[in-house]
């Protein structure tokens, strides 16, 4: 596997930093499952309309958390490909029991 370089972990640690609040993480984590949901249920029945669906939910998913919990303007704003990327590296962090959806104290540097 190849490391990540060294400008894409400072946007990703720049990215967590905007994840702090348990709440927004677990927003996160909903909206990218209800993403990923739509784009099997797209390719399932050959329509996209699953798909914006999804990606629709994983969005307002995401801007609740940040603005109710987190407080903050989602990285989205800025840097949209970048912000996408890193929100699926933190889902899968979360998969791997690197990051926690419980508690920052149970994540792993």
């Amino acid at each position: 596997m190849k490391a990540s370089t060294p400008i894409k972990q400072k946007f990703y640690d720049f990215y967590l930093d905007e994840h702090q609040n348990m709440a927004c993480r677990r927003l996160h984590f909903a909206g990218s499952s209800f993403g990923l949901l739509g784009l099997a249920k797209a390719v399932k029945i050959g329509s996209p309309r699953p798909l914006l669906k999804g990606i629709a939910a994983g969005y307002a998913c995401a801007w609740v958390g940040h603005f109710f919990f987190e407080k903050n303007k989602p990285a989205s704003f800025k840097s949209p490909l970048k912000s996408f990327a890193s929100d699926f590296r933190m889902y899968s962090d979360v998969l791997r029991g690197n990051l926690s959806l419980r508690d920052r104290k149970f994540d792993k540097p």
